[in-house]
């Protein structure tokens, strides 16, 4: 059960990262959630990428360690 809230927060980092690192290349101005954090493009960007990364990292950790744990998937 624990696993799976995690691969689920994992799961919705990746998307909100994905998604705000898509809208601000497509459009620089447009920061999305980021918008209060100040430093410009670079700090957003930067924020949005290490999201997808850390929501990838949690995902796939938590889905190793729930197999591992018995649940099969």
């Amino acid at each position: 059960m624990k696993y799976g809230i995690f691969e689920g927060l994992g799961v919705v980092l990746l998307a909100l990262g994905g998604q705000g690192a898509i809208r601000q290349l497509i459009d620089r101005d447009n920061a999305g959630l980021l918008g209060w954090l100040p430093g410009g493009f670079a700090a957003s960007i930067t924020v949005y990428i290490l999201a997808v990364v850390i929501g990838v990292v949690v995902a796939g950790w938590a889905h190793a360690a729930a197999k591992t744990a018995g649940r099969n998937s």
